[in-house]
């Protein structure tokens, strides 16, 4: 025979394999995973980031506006300020003058030579006859700088404006605009705050809900507990009968009675197992676990539960401040009463100061030129006064007051109603501690009395039908103590709700 040996590390691994997929999981450490896994807080804690994104928009109104914008242009054309006739005349303008100097000259000169007694005169005068052949042998060129000059004019009168570079930084800065800037500001904090409430009510309801769903697979799990304990007592009980039917001393009636009772809690305990099973798939999804988790509950195992502690109750005033119901209603009047304000700025003058700096090319600052030396700063202020707009802003006033009148009402009716809601939450409160004490008090009689009734069987004095009675007021006084004790967690969570003391640290 051939023995084969695991390695002990083997041998250790599988043995802490049910260690690892079983997980025991107290209250808090259940109120924390709903948190972490939670959909619609993941939505809340989002909404909070956006309100806070747009508390930081409106603040950035406080500073001035400050903008660069660039351009280019491409033109097929140029512009020309004058007619081509003009401009032929521009280019050709110093051969004109020329041909009309020169021909007036000859005229001066044959005249002169023309008239006898004038060259008779400078023949009479050496001197006059060198200045005069001096001055008939100059060339005055006036062509040449006045084609310079035209052709130079005709330039500047042809524009070019083929390709036009445009760039310009302007600066707003509000300085009055009825303060709508103030109260934006003031709303969207707001928001914020409404967002952060609407976060906290919600997180109140998750964390309600996994109360009640933890004690719920507490209560079952007890109740289980208690079917199997029930269910092994009458299978004893059931032995016992069928021996003393068997020796004569107890009828088949017994027997059959016997039978029906040990069915009944078989098929009890078959109920509170399937209960368990559906009890802690809820729970698992409430906190993010598969649903085919195998958990078990710190209290799970606990024959008795303890009576907590309560803290001293709250005056109504500290209730409604801790409510995000009322806290959110609270925000949303002084939110249409700042929308009103925002409504009413509308109808004043806004006053704004302007500052802006251009630069173009081509530019006209050194006369027309395609460069970008220079540019053109300019600084201003702006008014803007409106006169009529059919009453609109007086009407987006009117509105927004009357909604903050209707979410005043809303506020003044949710604080009746959580006034109620408090005085029943603590009605129940006191009710399931008064049922917690009877139930103790009722336990203890069924056990004593199952204790005499099992003795007085056990010593022939006692018939079967009375034992049987025993046994079953000692499975509904152990049952009325769970529901009882349960009972009492979950008045106690709905009355921390209804106090508004589920509180996140965000």
């Amino acid at each position: 025979m051939i023995k084969t040996y695991l390695p002990v590390s083997v041998i250790a691994a599988v043995l802490s394999l049910p260690l690892f997929a079983q997980q025991q999981l107290t209250l808090e450490q259940c109120r924390e995973m709903a948190v972490t896994s939670s959909h619609e807080l993941s939505e809340a804690r989002t909404k909070v980031e956006i309100a806070g994104y747009d508390r930081k928009i409106a603040r950035a109104n406080y500073f001035p506006e400050i903008s660069a914008t660039g351009a280019y242009l491409y033109n097929n054309r140029n512009i020309s300020l004058i007619d081509d006739p003009t401009s032929s005349i521009l280019q050709n303008g110093g051969s004109l003058v020329q041909s009309q100097l020169d021909a007036a000259a000859a005229g001066i000169f044959y005249m002169i030579e023309s008239n006898p007694s004038i060259v008779a005169a400078m023949q009479n005068m050496p001197e006059l006859m060198q200045a005069y052949a001096r001055l008939k042998g100059m060339k005055l060129d006036v062509a040449t700088p006045l084609t310079e000059a035209g052709t130079m004019l005709d330039e500047k009168l042809h524009l070019d404006i083929h390709n036009v570079y445009i760039g310009t930084v302007t600066l707003k800065q509000p300085v009055f605009v009825g303060g709508k800037i103030v109260l934006s500001n003031k709303m969207a904090g707001y928001a914020e705050d409404l967002a952060k409430t609407q976060y906290e009510q919600k997180y109140g309801d998750i964390l309600l809900d996994v109360d009640q769903a933890y004690w719920q697979i507490v209560s079952v799990s007890a109740k289980k507990k208690l079917a199997q304990s029930y269910s092994d007592l009458l299978h004893l009980l059931e032995k016992d009968v069928d021996a003393a039917v068997r020796e004569g001393v107890a009828t088949r009636s017994d027997e059959l009675q016997i039978k029906v009772k040990a069915n009944e809690a078989d098929m009890m305990l078959s109920k509170a197992t399937n209960g368990l099973i559906l009890a802690k798939m809820l729970l698992c999804k409430q906190i993010g676990l598969p649903l085919d988790s195998d958990i078990t509950l710190a209290d799970e195992d606990i024959d008795t539960l303890a009576e907590p502690a309560m803290e001293a109750p709250k005056d109504m005033e500290t209730i409604f401040a801790d409510r995000a119901e009322t806290r959110s209603l609270d925000l949303a009047t002084k939110i249409y009463d700042t929308k009103a304000g925002i409504a009413r700025a509308d109808m004043l003058p806004s006053v704004a100061l302007l500052a802006n700096f251009a630069v173009t090319n081509p530019n006209s600052f050194h006369g027309y030129s395609n460069s970008f030396r220079g540019g053109l700063f300019s600084a201003g202020v702006m008014v803007k006064v409106p006169i009529f707009h059919g009453t609109e802003a007086l009407q987006k006033t009117r509105k927004a007051r009357a909604e903050a009148m209707l979410y005043r009402d809303q506020l003044a009716n949710a604080r009746d109603l959580i006034t109620l809601q408090v005085s029943q939450s603590r009605q129940h409160y006191d009710e399931a501690l008064q049922h917690l004490h009877m139930s103790e008090s009722n336990l203890e009689h069924a056990e004593e009395n199952l204790r005499t009734a099992t003795v007085g069987y056990e010593n022939g004095v006692i018939e079967t039908s009375t034992v049987l009675g025993a046994q079953t007021a000692w499975l509904q006084a152990h049952s009325e103590y769970i529901d009882a004790a349960v009972g009492l967690r979950i008045a106690i969570a709905t009355l921390q709700k209804a106090e508004g003391s589920y509180h996140s640290e965000k």
